[in-house]
Order: structure tokens, then C-alpha cells, then sequence
């Protein structure tokens, strides 16, 4: 038996065919996703003076510009272009802010033939460790963060970056292959062999890796 469409699914085809008004409600739809994304790769330097609900409504504007071209020639799914707008967003505020610092090809990650703010080692540690809020666990937590940033900092380039779209901004499998350019199975293969390292490097930790 077939399934039904998503309300996702449903706005995608009516704004692939056409209808504008649909661009708005898959934003919002969507808007938990895509603030993940900013929360997770905006530069530590920048936070505490711009704000993620500031970067989603600029980026919002671009999408309300730019959307008759899309529609024009839609190469890729609505959402996965929603968060590329947000992206290049994100890469210009970056760029206004630290200047000469994002001119370093390291701090990019290559998408879409364009570029967008990798999500550090740092900010994926933390995310991962989740918020321990006990005085007595402290200085736990800055053990294991570490020791956790130091197994991020061994992978891969594109398997930290799996990691960030399949455990944090929760992209599918299929949205992940396609942003990476990769197919499905390998972007499976990855994922997974990226959490058995972070697991291996915490197993001697006491408590593991919770949600992992």
C-alpha cells in the first residue's frame, strides 16, 4: 500500500508547480530544521551578537528574490534549497564579520558548487554532550568534551560533516547524499561508522555517550 504524501511533500509539489504562496508555509514548516543548522555552524566569534532568528529572516527575504529564478530551473528538492539560501546567509554574515579568517578553505564546507560554514568539532562536542547543568559533573563534562572533540577532529572532513546533517539538522539520508553529492549507501556507511568512532573513543568514559 502507497503512503501519503506529507504536508512537506504536498507544499514541495505545489510550489514546484507554481504556487509562490507555498514558499512561505514550507519556511515555516521548516523553520525549526533551518534554525538548526544556523545554531550549529554559526562562528563561535559571532555568538552573543547575532542573533539566529535575525539570520532566518534575512534569509527569508533572499528566498522571496530569488524564488523565480528557482522555479525557473528547480535542480534541487524545495527544502534542500531553502537551506542552501540559508546557507550562503550564513557564509556572507560570516564573511562581513571575520573578514580574512573565512578566506581559510578550512572553515568551508563545499556544497552546490558554493560554500557553506562547516559545523565545528567544538560545536558538535557540545551538542553531543548535551547540557549538564550539576557543579559536580563540570568538570566530567570538560573531560569527555574534549576527549570527544579530539575523536571529531581525527574524522573525516565529510564524515563530521555527515554527522552534522544526519544528527543534528536531521536531513534524511537521501537529503544528505544529495547535498554531499554522494550516494545514499555511502552516506549510510559514513554516518555509521562515524558514531562507532565517537563510541569507541568514549567507551572508557564512565556513563558512554548518552543519545547516541
Amino acid at each position: 500500500m502507497s503512503r501519503s504524501p506529507t504536508e512537506s511533500e504536498c507544499l514541495a509539489e505545489r510550489l514546484l508547480a507554481g504556487d509562490r504562496g507555498a514558499a512561505e508555509a514550507l519556511f515555516v514548516r521548516h523553520r525549526k530544521r533551518l534554525r538548526a543548522m544556523v545554531d550549529l555552524r554559526l562562528d563561535w566569534v559571532l555568538r552573543g551578537r547575532v542573533d539566529a532568528s535575525d539570520v532566518l529572516q534575512d534569509a527569508y527575504l533572499d528566498v522571496a528574490r530569488r524564488l523565480d529564478d528557482y522555479l525557473l530551473d528547480p535542480k534541487i528538492p524545495p527544502f534542500l534549497w531553502l537551506r542552501l539560501i540559508v546557507g550562503e546567509r550564513l557564509i556572507s554574515l560570516h564573511r562581513h564579520h571575520l573578514g580574512a579568517q573565512m578566506r581559510d578553505p578550512a572553515r568551508e564546507v563545499s556544497l552546490y558548487r558554493g560554500a557553506m560554514p562547516e559545523a565545528s568539532s567544538a560545536a558538535l562536542a557540545s551538542r553531543l554532550m548535551g547540557e549538564l547543568t550539576s557543579p559536580s559533573e563540570a568538570a566530567i563534562r570538560a573531560e569527555r568534551t574534549l576527549k570527544l572533540q579530539e575523536a571529531l577532529n581525527a574524522l573525516d572532513p565529510i564524515d563530521r560533516e555527515v554527522l552534522s546533517l544526519r544528527h543534528f539538522e536531521q536531513l534524511t539520508r537521501g537529503e544528505t547524499a544529495q547535498v554531499l553529492g554522494i550516494t545514499e549507501s555511502a552516506a549510510a556507511k559514513r554516518y555509521v561508522r562515524a558514531l562507532k568512532r565517537l563510541k569507541a573513543t568514549l567507551a572508557d568514559l564512565n556513563g558512554g555517550l548518552e543519545g547516541i
